[in-house]
């Protein structure tokens, strides 16, 4: 009985200080920040109930909208080449090459470097190169694009391949023992064993760049800070071409105090489309272990 009392009353000590500052910090901004997605307000003291109207101004916002396109082509873009290089990369490092220890470090490196710094990094890297034929990334929307594309790999692709060696290291020897006696080759080893049982990595790996790619935003916010920008010949506004949805909430959040609704229930929406999104892909990878 004493043993089961001192249990309890350590697992308050440390669970009630940490649940606290999880109400505190997370919980309770959450819902005030859903709440205010539907106030019009200049500090959240002084909001004032609109209903949808925010949501409504959000959906006609042609920058918003541009956004959330934008977004979601890099998002394909950059899930498919990160995995694809972190995986080859992972693959290679654990076919006992000599200094793959080293290789690790490095590959893994760029990942610890804030993204701020990254991004002004490959803006000197980038506009280095372009003004040799007379531009820059700011100029020119497809430059930045793939200038974020780049970065993206370049910042993650060492994280996802910690995930896959590890992968590819649980993987048992018996299995590939018994397939080679079975006659397969190195491609069928690869494409029959080694994938079917990497699954749960490659769902971790797809799971972690697409949240990331959505909400990048300090790298975008460095790199082009969402330039070139067009003015709109529907609403006259300025719509940036390489602005993702993340910069894009926080331009409309601080672009003037009336629109701090507006901003905040882009924020909702986002939110919803990345649970969405994010909840899909886990669903139909998961399934696809199952089966396998």
């Amino acid at each position: 009985m004493f043993k089961k009392r001192s249990r309890k009353i350590y697992f308050l000590v440390f669970v009630v200080p940490t649940l606290i500052a999880f109400m505190i910090g997370f919980i309770y901004p959450f819902f005030q920040g859903i709440y205010l997605s539907f106030c019009k307000f200049r500090t959240t003291s002084n909001a004032t109930w609109v209903g949808f109207d925010n949501y409504i101004k959000a959906f006609q916002n042609e920058s918003f909208i541009r956004s959330f396109w934008f977004t979601a082509l890099f998002v394909v873009v950059s899930v498919i080449l990160i995995n694809a290089i972190a995986f080859f990369v992972a693959y290679a490092l654990t076919l006992g090459i000599r200094g793959s220890n080293v290789f690790r470090t490095v590959f893994f490196m760029p990942n610890l470097i804030g993204g701020i710094i990254l991004g002004y990094i490959w803006k000197l890297i980038f506009d280095g190169i372009l003004q040799n034929f007379g531009t820059n990334i700011v100029l020119d929307a497809n430059f930045g694009f793939w200038g974020l594309i780049i970065l993206m790999c370049w910042q993650q692709a060492g994280y996802m391949m910690i995930i896959y060696i590890a992968g590819f290291q649980s993987v048992p020897s018996d299995l590939y023992e018994a397939a080679k006696i079975d006659g397969a080759n190195k491609k069928q080893l690869l494409t029959n064993v080694t994938l079917p049982m990497m699954a749960p990595s490659i769902t971790i790996c797809t799971f972690l760049t697409l949240t990331n790619s959505f909400k990048l935003f300090d790298q975008n916010l460095a790199l082009t800070g969402g330039a070139p920008g067009v003015l709109s010949e529907t609403s006259g506004t300025m719509i940036y071409q390489t602005q993702m949805m993340a910069l894009n909430i926080y331009n409309t959040f601080y672009a003037n105090q009336n629109s701090r609704g507006v901003g905040q229930a882009e924020a909702v929406i986002f939110f919803v489309i990345v649970v969405i999104i994010a909840l899909a892909q886990l669903y139909f990878t998961r399934k696809r272990e199952v089966q396998q």
